[in-house]
């Protein structure tokens, strides 16, 4: 199966099967159908493209429901560290951190579902990524984690002194005093 379990309930790694000639390469980024065969029934509704250079770290950052988002991430060129942080109240994974190197080259995917904060930072020069949503923007419900919270002790890979983050990102809460509406779903 192209899809591996990261020890955090709900959240896959999705590696597509790539085929490679003289040519070049073809891969299927995104199947509808090989999602239904995991069961995974995601009507993604909108295409986001995010472009960056070294050193910027975005997140952590997440939608409350109504409004919560599922994504499938992936890197079009250049390499980031993803990082995934499980906030769903009753969950076992409650506060662990996954983290993983999506590049252009590896072609990996993460498929972060609702209940997650989320963020990355760039390795490379550049970094072009893409993701997928299954709901739509609504500023009212953002919601995310400082990028540096102590209790989390995420390895961004880059030098937390020299990145560039935005303005928001630098005043989040950290996971202790951050407000969200998530609830574990062992059933679902």
């Amino acid at each position: 199966m192209p899809f591996t379990e990261t020890g955090i309930p709900d959240l896959l790694i999705y590696e597509p099967r790539v085929f490679n000639d003289s040519r070049g390469y073809f891969f299927e980024s995104y199947s509808e159908q090989v999602f239904k065969q995991q069961g995974l029934n995601l009507p993604f509704v909108q295409d986001n493209q995010a472009r960056s250079t070294y050193g910027v770290l975005r997140g952590l950052h997440y939608q409350q429901e109504p409004y919560a988002q599922t994504k499938l991430i992936r890197v079009l060129e250049g390499k980031i560290i993803d990082v995934a942080v499980d906030i769903r109240k009753g969950s076992p994974t409650y506060g662990k951190v996954f983290t993983i190197e999506l590049t252009a080259e590896n072609k990996l995917q993460l498929l972060v579902p609702k209940g997650f904060a989320h963020g990355y930072s760039v390795l490379s020069e550049t970094a072009e990524v893409m993701y997928k949503v299954d709901n739509f923007y609504h500023k009212a419900s953002e919601g995310g984690i400082i990028y540096n919270d102590p209790a989390l002790n995420i390895d961004w890979g880059i030098n937390l002194a020299d990145a560039i983050v935005s303005e928001k990102d630098v005043v989040l809460p950290t996971l202790e005093n951050c407000t969200h509406n998530f609830v574990y779903n062992p059933n679902k």
